[in-house]
């Protein structure tokens, strides 16, 4: 559920801030987020993705928006398609969380806690502006775009992913429901005990989760965002509709147990099926039918280089 259509700005971002500050520690155990070949190989996907038809060369100075723990950038920087990094996001939490990583990683990035649309950050800064599963969080897009449009150089690039879709939206409560009806039966075969209720909403913030996500876009609602700060090259496309029902489904199962009590020969079949399906999407699916029709959503466009 998204956050209350009369909800301020300042209250979204609250809720946003608090709920990622709490879920920053088990973020990436939740969503499977890799920092080793396997997540390279997803990031190094989306990116390609995202860009199109436009070659996949190293961008010098990148500024990552909402980056979480740094699933994008810390990826991104490893497989040397770009150079210096600069992270942001309004979370401190998350921010000390992908701080940590990138020393454990080796990787040099300077964090700025910051929101999309106001970012303490000098104009025309950047070659490459980029997210993911961000924009949905982000209360004034078109403010946003507009800071996206000032940092970049002339003929910079934006590339978003991961953004849900009207469409995924609705697909995504069928997996939800399910999990929940199947969720005793598959603790019973995988030997996972339920989890407790107090433990999980510590932990995973519950009470905040079904607040955070403020859009979810036809592909048309990001074009114009993009064309109105004045941004050419639009390019909108779909990605993964069968992982991502899969993935949901998995979710719920998941989040019913006790983490330390879901076996290990599971988390590796449900990783490795998923992967599967997330391959069979790009392969068979996503070149072939509408973007809307996919759970996620991925924007490309670029600053128009400078003239005379």
């Amino acid at each position: 559920m998204p956050v209350s259509p009369t909800a301020s700005a300042a209250e979204i971002k609250d809720v946003n801030t608090r709920y990622h500050d709490v879920a920053a520690s088990s973020y990436d155990a939740k969503w499977g987020i890799d920092f080793g070949p396997i997540g390279q190989d997803q990031v190094r996907a989306k990116f390609a993705k995202a860009l199109g038809s436009r070659p996949l060369a190293p961008f010098e100075r990148a500024l990552e928006i909402g980056a979480g723990t740094g699933y994008f950038s810390l990826n991104l920087l490893q497989l040397g398609l770009i150079e210096r990094a600069t992270v942001s996001d309004i979370s401190p939490g998350m921010l000390e969380t992908l701080a940590a990583t990138a020393g454990r990683l080796g990787l040099d990035v300077e964090t700025v806690e910051a929101e999309a649309e106001e970012l303490p950050l000098p104009a025309e800064s950047f070659d490459l502006v980029f997210g993911h599963a961000v924009l949905h969080h982000v209360p004034d897009l078109d403010r946003a775009f507009a800071e996206f449009h000032r940092l970049l150089r002339p003929g910079g690039t934006i590339a978003f992913c991961g953004e849900p879709s009207r469409n995924g939206d609705r697909l995504a409560t069928l997996p939800k429901r399910s999990g929940a009806v199947l969720a005793p039966a598959w603790r019973r075969i995988v030997g996972a005990g339920p989890r407790r209720v107090e433990k999980a909403r510590r932990a995973d913030a519950h009470e905040l989760e079904s607040e955070v996500d403020v859009h979810a876009f036809a592909p048309g609602d990001l074009r114009a965002a993009a064309e109105r700060a004045g941004f050419a090259g639009v390019g909108v496309r779909g990605e993964e509709l069968l992982a991502n029902a899969y993935g949901w489904l998995l979710r719920s199962l998941e989040g019913s147990a006790e983490p330390a009590r879901v076996p290990d020969r599971w988390r590796r079949f449900a990783f490795r099926s998923y992967i599967a399906l997330q391959r069979l999407d790009a392969a068979v699916l996503e070149p072939h039918l509408p973007a809307g029709l996919f759970y996620n959503l991925v924007l490309s466009a670029r600053r128009p280089p400078a003239t005379g």
